[in-house]
């Protein structure tokens, strides 16, 4: 058998990696580009913990603050000490618990869909989904700003790839009459997100399921932050009143919800099929008994009552409006996000890093995350947050953008 040479400890079969990996880092830090990551010694609620310092929270999907709800760790607690830590098995042979059913079985009817499935994480909803329907007979229509997961799963499929211009109806229609007149593909879907993450602006939904019908499409909505935010909770679909129009409805326990995992509801059948095709259903241990006990708990609470949801609405005005007042670029945002748009990207790492120092946990999001040269500071107020800690927050953002000169 032929031999390695070893040099300094390092074979030849690594070097290259070694060398691809140490330059490629260092080339990432130098343009700004390098993400660190704080681990919390505290629960992600309002106000963190981190390196022994407090610090205003304003990075959490936590939309609602059910992450560290008292509600959610009891219904949690109960689980584990009836059914264990962990579910055993994948869903189809026997991982599936009474409580696997009931959860889907709100879920649909949060949803006002007739059935729904869940899946590990909202990424693996992408993953499972999208190829279990779609394949290299097909076509897809993906608006070009949409999130990484939906892109992947997208990829999966091995369906053609048509990416239209960021909620441009015109661009849409114009390809998804191309597409479909040209008799190449079997089925041409068409697929948004619901709150697009970054900018926090809306999917143009009426116009898309209208062009959808007139060209006969799959509609497929991933509604990751529009659930428990829009449509008083229920999502961006019921928003706009389309809950009958729209084949595909993505959300996920991880947000709004407070848990961790994700769900596609939609027609009988369709769930029936992803529960025989979908490989993450099929291959993948199920949710544990907690996170599925905890997010049964946080639907019944968004089922019971839309105060949550009107105080997280609250918040995200407040913040919007102080911000907006100070000078700072917040986009087009629809919703909660609120990102405060810096431009360069070292430029926007700094800012991230003053606001820290002062008290406020906002991360610097760039490239690839975003477009290069649109780095920006992106708020999530949430339902848990006080007025007087959005108030320190808006003064340290005045303190840090005139030190720096952004405003």
């Amino acid at each position: 058998m032929p031999t390695l040479t070893v040099e300094r400890g390092i074979t030849m079969s690594s070097k290259g990696l070694a060398q691809f990996l140490n330059e490629n880092l260092e080339d990432l830090k130098g343009k700004g580009l390098y993400n660190i990551i704080d681990p919390l010694e505290s629960p992600n609620g309002p106000i963190i913990t981190i390196n022994g310092r407090e610090l205003i929270n304003l990075s959490s999907n936590n939309y609602l603050g059910l992450a560290t709800d008292d509600r959610l760790k009891k219904a949690a607690d109960e689980a584990i000490s009836k059914y264990g830590v962990g579910a055993g098995a994948v869903r189809t042979i026997n991982g599936t618990l009474k409580l696997h059913v009931e959860l889907e079985e709100k879920l649909a009817k949060f949803k006002k869909t007739e059935a729904a499935i869940a899946y590990q994480s909202g990424f693996m909803c992408n993953m499972a989904a999208i190829s279990a329907v779609m394949d290299k007979n097909d076509a897809i229509l993906s608006d070009e700003l949409n999130h990484a997961s939906i892109i992947d799963g997208c990829r999966l499929s091995r369906a053609k790839i048509i990416r239209f211009n960021h909620s441009d109806m015109d661009d849409l229609r114009a390809k998804a009459k191309e597409a479909s007149e040209s008799g190449q593909y079997n089925k041409i879907m068409v697929i948004t997100d619901g709150v697009f993450s970054m900018d926090g602006d809306i999917a143009k939904l009426p116009e898309i399921v209208q062009i959808a019908e007139e060209f006969d499409l799959i509609t497929y909505v991933d509604d990751a932050h529009g659930s428990g935010v829009l449509g008083e909770g229920a999502g961006t679909v019921k928003h706009f009143g389309l809950s009958d129009k729209v084949d595909f409805q993505i959300g996920t326990l991880s947000k709004a919800i407070g848990v961790v995992g994700g769900y596609v509801a939609g027609k009988q059948n369709l769930i029936d099929w992803l529960k025989v095709r979908s490989r993450p259903f099929l291959f993948s241990t199920s949710l544990t008994p907690a996170d599925v006990a905890a997010s049964i708990k946080a639907v019944e609470i968004l089922t019971a009552s839309t105060e949550l949801n009107e105080r997280l609405w609250d918040n995200a005005n407040y913040l919007k409006d102080g911000l907006q007042k100070l000078g700072f670029d917040i986009g087009h945002s629809a919703t909660p996000i609120t990102p405060c748009i810096i431009g360069d990207e070292v430029k926007t790492q700094e800012f991230s890093k003053h606001l820290n120092d002062e008290g406020v946990y906002a991360k610097s999001i760039v490239f690839p995350t975003v477009p290069k040269g649109t780095g920006r500071v992106r708020n999530m107020p949430s339902a848990a947050h006080t007025k007087e800690m959005l108030d320190q927050a808006i003064s340290i953002y005045e303190k840090v953008g005139k030190v720096l000169g952004i405003i």
